[in-house]
């Protein structure tokens, strides 16, 4: 069976208005027709049926008319349509079901009440009685008023949150209000354009670009900076930082997340290193001093060092010095000198000093770094020490006994002359053979048996003198053979 297609809206054979949007389809298809069986019709199409039954024309027309909508327009009634004019008449259904159009059975008619319900309990509904008080015009001017308003305020606005763009209708005054009700949070290094109190037209476009957190280290300066920028290339650019040639610890491409990214850039400089009697310059983005002498063809052999610490970062226009370095070590053994402890004698006269104990000097082994610097020698360098002997103190007596006035019998005699004789008037003169020594050139032996300590070259010129005085006393002149007629002029 064809379906047979009704204009949405027609006119009944009796000349009544009859709406069929609401004609349900059938299982097979079919609109459900007022003029159909079963639906208050005859087979023939000519329409009939009693007030109330199943597919009255009433039952299919839209009585709903607002107050304010001026009357629908008498439409007068239309002669009747031969079956043939208007299709094939739809055939009698058998298995009980009921047409659409029937009465409240039907799901069209559960949905014109569902309608009608909802534009009962609607706004303008409830007004609808209060209107005919109100002037026409009146009534129209405020729904076309209120349109307007409505529209006006409405505005179609662009949005672009961190490069992603989205159009949107709003109400808000500003921009600042338009964030706080899309829930856009915006924090003191976030970019807003244009700025938050600007007020808001419709085609405005907004960008609000989120800041971010970059740990930035560049030739080897570390700091923390903000930036909007959402990938690493684009960062540089916002910080001026010359990435030609820069040496990243991550991709250019690399996207930066609300988080933040530890970033390390080293810019490309250049560098002059001296070696061997040469001057090299190289571009580099080295990380090191000694990076930048390897890129520069030189190598560092042994203790070879440079000016400057090898790990230290390399500058632009920095130049850096190799120093060739070769060393050698030496061992040396160096004197300690001991000292001298001294002890009163009062057996002995004032002014006599007597070495009881000699002292002896230790022995210490140094081991010295010797190098020479681009052929130059350098100062010895003290690396080790090692006590090899230690020194022992010498140990004097001092005398403390009031030394004699004179000797009887000899005080008269010239012994400046004899000491000028003997020793050139010299205390601690000694012989060539070491045996004699003192003004008067005693022997060890002789001058002990006067009472004397020590050598003799040692006493005080007085002590020597007064041990003269008594020599000559036992011995007379003979002691001095050569000089002693002196002692008579």
């Amino acid at each position: 069976m064809s379906n047979v297609h009704h204009p949405r809206n027609a006119y009944g054979a009796d000349g009544t208005y009859v709406d069929v949007h609401n004609a349900e389809t059938l299982t097979h298809g079919v609109y459900a027709a007022p003029w159909e069986q079963g639906a208050g019709g005859t087979p023939d199409g000519t329409p009939g049926g009693t007030p109330g039954g199943h597919g009255t024309p009433e039952a299919l027309q839209d009585t709903y008319r607002p107050a304010y909508e001026p009357a629908a327009p008498t439409v007068p009634a239309l002669p009747a349509v031969p079956p043939e004019a208007s299709g094939p008449a739809l055939p009698r259904r058998t298995d009980g079901a009921r047409y659409a159009g029937g009465t409240g059975t039907g799901r069209a008619a559960r949905r014109r009440r569902t309608r009608d319900a909802e534009r009962a309990d609607s706004p303008m509904r409830r007004l609808l009685p209060l209107l005919p008080l109100v002037p026409q015009a009146l009534v129209v001017a405020f729904l076309a008023g209120g349109t307007t308003a409505f529209v006006a305020k409405d505005k179609a606005i662009e949005l672009t949150v961190d490069g992603r763009p989205r159009t949107l209708h709003t109400f808000a005054d500003d921009v600042g209000e338009l964030l706080a009700e899309e829930g856009v949070r915006v924090g003191a290094h976030d970019m807003v354009a244009p700025s938050l109190g600007t007020a808001l037209d419709s085609g405005d476009e907004i960008a609000v670009r989120h800041g971010r957190p970059l740990r930035l280290t560049l030739d080897g300066h570390r700091r923390e900076v903000w930036t909007t920028a959402r990938t690493v290339e684009e960062a540089l650019g916002q910080l001026g930082v010359r990435a030609e040639g820069a040496h990243l610890s991550v991709s250019r491409s690399r996207r930066i997340g609300r988080e933040g990214l530890a970033l390390d850039v080293r810019t490309e400089r250049a560098v002059t290193v001296m070696a061997d009697g040469r001057a090299r310059t190289v571009r580099t983005n080295a990380a090191t001093v000694g990076e930048a002498v390897e890129e520069a063809g030189i190598t560092l052999r042994g203790q070879d060092t440079t000016s400057v610490p090898p790990g230290s970062f390399p500058r632009d226009g920095q130049t850096i010095t190799v120093l060739r370095i070769t060393g050698a070590r030496e061992v040396r053994e160096e004197a300690i000198p001991f000292l001298v402890r001294r002890t009163d004698d009062p057996a002995l006269f004032r002014g006599t000093e007597v070495v009881e104990r000699a002292g002896r000097p230790g022995l210490l082994r140094v081991t010295y770094a010797l190098r020479t610097v681009n052929g130059v020698r350098q100062k010895p360098r003290r690396i080790r020490t090692e006590i090899v002997r230690e020194p022992r103190a010498q140990v004097v007596k001092v005398g403390t006994k009031p030394r004699p006035a004179s000797v009887r019998g000899a005080d008269h005699l010239d012994w400046q002359a004899l000491a000028a004789c003997e020793s050139g008037g010299r205390a601690d003169a000694v012989d060539p053979s070491g045996t004699y020594g003192g003004l008067y050139q005693f022997d060890t032996r002789t001058w002990h048996s006067l009472g004397g300590t020590g050598r003799p070259q040692d006493a005080p010129a007085a002590e020597q003198t007064f041990r003269a005085k008594k020599l000559y006393i036992r011995r007379g002149a003979a002691p001095w053979p050569h000089c002693g007629t002196h002692l008579q002029n």
